[in-house]
């Protein structure tokens, strides 16, 4: 399972199920998502697994859409 955060820049966060935030995200306001995911993407599942979380901002999105 996985929990997911958000922010106000609309970015999120992926961390397993019950794990702190990383002190490398914790300056921003998260917001814990009402849902626990179950599945979730192999890139994600993959950076969970390898650093602790995954976070995506919706910038990154945008430039690969240009």
């Amino acid at each position: 399972m996985f929990d997911v955060y958000r922010n106000d820049k609309r970015d999120f966060l992926v961390l397993s199920a019950g794990a702190a935030i990383p002190v490398v995200c914790s300056r921003n306001r998260w917001r814990k998502s009402r849902k626990r995911v179950l599945k979730v993407s192999d890139e994600i599942k993959s950076a969970v697994q390898r650093q602790g979380y995954y976070i995506r901002g919706l910038r990154a999105n945008k430039e690969r859409m240009i």
